[in-house]
């Protein structure tokens, strides 16, 4: 008998549907939401960044909230936010690098990226005796020398972009047990 009364029971539990939340939806935590909406395509296929990316290094893409949850601003579950991106200008990484190696003793390279002056020292040194164009290859390699009008380069999205991470006085240095610990 107590069976047969559970059963019915349990049923109208499994059963019951879930009404949608409605959130404002820039308060959402990490994992109620997926940024960019992959349904849509925000990539920029000129500059291979998110399209709308500013000078401020910044782009609003559209967002999808988890399931069962609407938003305020748009009244279902698609929002906007936004996300950190890298302004570009037009420079390409391959070009630079390709400039480097086989122009860079005439300072073609820096002529490219916006450095008359070097790229003008590097004409006349024959790219530093050969030295400087090394140097350079490797630098602009590792993202180190960019375009001076402060832009990113050009890299596919996927592609091998590089965050360089710098410290200031502000920053907090912690070593294990076999190192000290700095402030």
């Amino acid at each position: 008998m107590l069976i047969r009364c559970a059963v019915p029971l349990l049923l109208l539990f499994y059963v019951a549907e879930s009404q949608p939340v409605t959130v404002n939806c820039n308060e959402l935590l990490m994992g109620q939401f997926l940024c960019p909406d992959p349904a849509k395509n925000q990539i920029d296929p000129k500059t291979q960044q998110l399209r709308g990316c500013t000078k401020e290094n910044r782009a609003r893409v559209w967002c999808i909230a988890a399931n069962e949850i609407n938003c305020t601003e748009t009244g279902n579950s698609t929002f906007t936010r936004e996300m950190p991106c890298k302004w570009t200008n037009g420079y390409h990484l391959d070009t630079t690098l390709l400039l480097s190696v086989f122009l860079g003793m005439f300072g073609v390279d820096r002529f490219y990226l916006g450095y008359p002056g070097i790229g003008l020292l590097k004409f006349c040194t024959l790219g530093g005796m050969f030295l400087g164009q090394l140097i350079d290859i490797i630098l602009i390699a590792l993202q180190v020398v960019g375009p001076a009008d402060g832009s990113a380069y050009v890299i596919p999205y996927y592609g091998a972009g590089i965050n360089i991470v710098r410290s200031d006085n502000t920053t907090f240095r912690y070593c294990n047990q076999l190192y000290c610990m700095q402030q």
